[in-house]
């Protein structure tokens, strides 16, 4: 009842419904946000026999819950699928075709994450067509605003816990070929305004350069990232050992710089958007303190910072049952991943967490995005043992 054409037909029919971020829409993004697909998959999980609540995260973008109950156990199964995708202004030809071809399907979603979506409504409509029940309790979460400000995730958290809901195992859906992921880094994102003095030019001296005092900044925070460098990992770091390793250590980046009104003005402004790491142990809160100290202590000119996303890192035991399941299952050892994702903010929400899902990363927020049909049937496979169905 399972067959990669029904995959991909899923599949397809979701990448043709655009959800891109409303903060990386341009011209060829569609209607912007989830709505249109958050409305659809409302329908398709009330049409598969589930139980349907939304929650307006941000007006007009809602998470998606359905809930199929079995009131013969006490098991709770979930799943969560973030539905909106990145910026489509750069990709060749139509981002929302959803073309199936070469063994592959195409578009911008495929594989980060719709391809998940289509296989868990894959598996609930054979369920449905072979008359079988789930052995456990299910939820599946359809939620928004993953690849930017990350308000999604939390609010589906939060409203596990206002339900008391007793989730067993968690399952976030991203790109890992399938192999399951225990850990990942967080992230800190930081904007730094230095504060100067615009005058002509010509009489630089009578000013003060916003630009220049910035530059002793960027070499700072450089030296800062040099410094992260030479830490020793953490204890915390790839604890219970195992394959896989630790998440390694932190990281820097200044990302963006933005300063200047004209070519003959001192420049009275300049703005530096950083991007910081975080790795197990660490606090985001006390992160971006140590850093606003720094600037103060660096920049020559008064500097203000401001903080935008705050992720802590995400890293359990690599050798829980149910990891070790899944890498049987999968042919994959448990891993870690470069990337971050929903399960940052799922600490304590479920007995057992691990990130997994069909394709690869490398195919994700590129000019062309695709995942194969192949992978989708092997996820199917793990899912479908996970969840205690037969076909």
């Amino acid at each position: 009842m399972i067959t990669g054409s029904r995959l991909a037909e899923w599949l397809s029919q979701m990448v043709q419904i655009p959800s891109v971020s409303p903060d990386q829409a341009g011209p060829r993004a569609g209607v912007p946000g989830e709505g249109r697909l958050a409305e659809a998959v409302a329908r398709w999980f009330q049409s598969l026999g589930g139980e349907v609540q939304q929650e307006e995260v941000i007006p007009g973008r809602p998470n998606i819950y359905g809930l199929w109950r079995n009131s013969h156990s006490d098991r709770w199964l979930a799943v969560d699928i973030h539905m909106d995708t990145v910026s489509v202004e750069q990709m060749s030809g139509d981002p929302f075709s959803g073309r199936i071809a070469d063994g592959r399907v195409y578009g911008r979603g495929a594989v980060d994450t719709k391809a998940t979506l289509a296989i868990v409504l894959t598996l609930l409509e054979a369920a449905q067509q072979t008359g079988q029940t789930l052995p456990a309790n299910l939820l599946i979460a359809a939620t928004v605003d993953e690849e930017t400000q990350f308000r999604g995730a939390p609010a589906f958290a939060r409203w596990v816990r206002r339900q008391q809901l007793p989730l067993d195992q968690l399952a976030v859906a991203e790109p890992t070929m399938c192999a399951p992921v225990y850990g990942h880094k967080g992230v800190t994102r930081l904007e730094f305004e230095v504060q100067g003095k615009s005058v002509h030019s010509s009489q630089p001296h009578l000013g003060q350069n916003a630009i220049t005092a910035a530059a002793h900044l960027i070499l700072a925070l450089d030296e800062e990232h040099r410094r992260l460098q030479t830490l020793a990992p953490s204890p915390s770091e790839g604890e219970g050992g195992g394959e896989g390793g630790g998440l390694g250590l932190p990281t820097l980046t200044v990302t963006i710089i933005h300063g200047g009104t004209g070519e003959n003005l001192v420049p009275n402004a300049c703005q530096l958007l950083v991007d910081r790491r975080i790795v197990a142990g660490e606090k985001p809160v006390e992160v971006a303190a140590a850093l606003e100290q720094l600037a103060r202590q660096a920049c020559p000119l008064p500097v203000t910072m401001e903080v935008g996303l705050r992720v802590g890192a995400f890293l359990q035991a690599p050798d829980t049952p149910w990891l070790r399941q899944l890498a049987e299952w999968s042919g994959q050892k448990p891993t870690v991943a470069p990337y971050g994702t929903n399960a940052s903010a799922y600490e304590g929400l479920a007995r057992e967490c691990v990130v997994i899902g069909p394709g690869s990363i490398d195919q994700a927020h590129g000019a062309e995005e695709w995942v194969t049909i192949a992978e989708l049937e092997k996820m199917a496979g793990i899912y479908a043992k996970w969840w205690g169905l037969r076909f």
